[in-house]
């Protein structure tokens, strides 16, 4: 377990200097700063009191940053998240939204044991871009009814019946919430399209300085503070909705859950585990690609999975690697793992001491930050690029999109990876081909009457394109057939299988089969599904000693 479980702390640790440990914590306090708002803004559009994400960025920050693959991710709740937990809570309830997130945590540390971080990557881009922008309209329209300061007493999970809530609700609709959110929305624009660090532009000192460092999100969540407060604006806030945050952490709870609803909540734990797994990932390449370093995968995995198996006991909510506050800590000066401590640190500072003022944050500045985040997430350019791409590659994305925002989530990427399959399966049964070699390849050796035939194979002989091996069986010359092999990259047992049929087909017929330039992977199966020991001594280093032996057999 030592050899395969190092987290990156152990090698950032080493030749570390106490320049980059007073970087690390300024970054550090930075993202920390950061996340406060998108912790609490997460755990409310999810269905949880605000504490739950600050307790999810607090715990499972510390353990994704001691444990983890990366040097720089940060972990803690995530907007990917949010529609998930909210059905999981609407559906089976707190209870088992806590055992689904365990349950989670040990598939993600499975994964990484058995080293299987890599094949994340294998899932196609159209299905991670359908459902990232799904969840980014379902994350927007839940928050229309904070951002426009609708009374709503139970928000439901599907589309539908949010569209349904909402317009059921509009008689309560409050002009000056709503100004408020649009206030806060467009200060966090602003705030970002002028402070905001261009890619190649010079360092800055003084005042700017300054500012590029607080992020936009803080300082709305302030001014539209100071704007509720010193207007008395009617609108609910997280003391008059939520009783205020607690200014300790919660002990362990153990919840009162029933094992027997492991079985209905698999889709759900599958889900989390895969969203986890993917969100955590992309994130950490991306962290790779700006610090010029690489991650461990399988590392990264196991550390989400003790994140997420502890945090839930703890009062805490789902946790994967976060882009936006791990390209904040990048950005910020952060190069080790110390900083992503220092981030949870700081977190448990603020909890400690400043959670009473937590009481007097309006709903609107929080719902409008959301609103940002949930337009930033989304790939909305992959909508106009479309036009470039072959049809099954639009109607994945499309329908995958169309899926997450109107029936599931689930539902949307299961949907989605079958798709990809079958367009996979369809384009390499395409790529695989055969030739009958004419007589001018075989230097006139086939000109035989019909009585030798030979044929050249591409690509891969697999499930999908086993007909090509039955065309011939159906066609056989009357002495002899050569088969060359040396194109095809891989056989599987369905393309061994056919081979063996069409061997026994020809004894049968006392038709000769030969094969040749059998080479790694299609020789490695041929021998182990037995087609090396029925062909005996019928099995050639090249087509042109094939053919040349079935020639001679034939001369009287």
């Amino acid at each position: 377990m030592a050899f395969f479980f190092r987290p990156k702390l152990v090698d950032s640790l080493k030749g570390y200097t106490r320049e980059q440990l007073g970087t690390d914590i300024a970054a550090g306090i930075t993202v920390g700063v950061v996340a406060l708002p998108l912790a609490m803004a997460f755990a409310i559009a999810s269905g949880l009191k605000p504490e739950a994400g600050l307790f999810t960025a607090i715990i499972a920050g510390f353990i994704i940053s001691v444990l983890g693959g990366s040097k720089v991710q940060i972990g803690g709740p995530a907007g990917a998240f949010i529609v998930i937990v909210y059905g999981i809570l609407e559906r089976y309830g707190l209870p088992n939204l806590i055992l689904a997130t365990a349950a989670s945590g040990v598939l993600l540390f499975i994964m990484g044991l058995l080293k299987l971080g890599t094949l994340i990557r294998f899932i196609p881009v159209a299905v991670v871009i359908g459902f990232t922008n799904g969840i980014a309209v379902l994350i927007m329209l839940s928050q229309a009814k904070d951002f426009m300061g609708l009374k709503v007493d139970n928000m439901p999970a599907d589309f539908f019946g949010i569209l349904r809530t909402l317009n059921e609700a509009l008689p309560t609709f409050q002009a000056p919430a709503f100004a408020l959110a649009c206030g806060s929305l467009a200060l966090i624009v602003l705030w970002q399209r002028v402070f905001s660090v261009k890619q190649g532009q010079a360092p800055v000192t003084g005042l700017r300085r300054v500012l590029q460092v607080i992020p936009g999100s803080i300082v709305a969540l302030v001014v539209a503070t100071l704007i509720a407060l010193c207007m008395q604006l009617p609108i609910e806030t997280v003391g008059s909705k939520f009783g205020g945050i607690p200014s300790e952490l919660p002990s362990f709870v153990w919840p009162d859950f029933s094992i027997a609803n492991l079985q209905n909540l698999s889709m759900p734990i599958i889900t989390l585990t895969l969203l986890g797994a993917i969100e955590s990932l992309l994130c950490a390449r991306i962290a790779d690609g700006l610090i010029g370093d690489r991650h461990n995968p399988n590392q990264e995995l196991m550390a989400q999975g003790v994140a997420n198996f502890v945090t839930p006991f703890f009062g805490g909510m789902p946790a994967t690697g976060t882009i936006a506050r791990t390209v904040t800590n990048v950005k910020s000066g952060g190069r080790s793992p110390i900083a992503g401590i220092v981030h949870a640190l700081t977190l448990l500072v603020v909890v400690w001491v400043a959670a009473p003022l937590a009481n007097h944050v309006p709903l609107v500045a929080l719902a409008a930050i959301l609103m940002f985040v949930a337009w930033n997430m989304g790939e909305w350019h992959a909508f106009i690029d479309l036009k470039q791409f072959r049809a099954p590659y639009r109607i994945t994305l499309l329908a995958v999109f169309l899926l997450t925002v109107m029936v599931d989530l689930t539902v949307a990427v299961e949907f989605g990876l079958i798709a990809a399959c079958i367009t996979f399966i369809y384009r390499i049964s395409k790529l695989s081909r055969v030739e009958e070699l004419s007589g001018i390849d075989s230097s006139s050796l086939l000109n035989q009457q019909g009585q030798v035939r030979a044929y050249r194979f591409y690509g891969a002989l697999f499930f999908g394109a086993v007909k090509m091996v039955e065309a011939i069986e159906d066609e056989l010359p009357q002495k002899a057939v050569v088969l060359d092999l040396k194109n095809l990259i891989y056989i599987d047992s369905s393309g061994a299988d056919a081979l063996v049929a069409l061997a026994q087909v020809c004894q049968k017929k006392h038709v000769r089969l030969m094969i040749c330039g059998l080479n790694h992977q299609p020789l490695d199966i041929a021998r182990r599904t037995g087609l090396l020991n029925l062909m005996g001594n019928n099995v050639w280093p090249d087509w042109a000693c094939a053919l040349e032996s079935a020639f001679l057999s034939e001369k009287p």
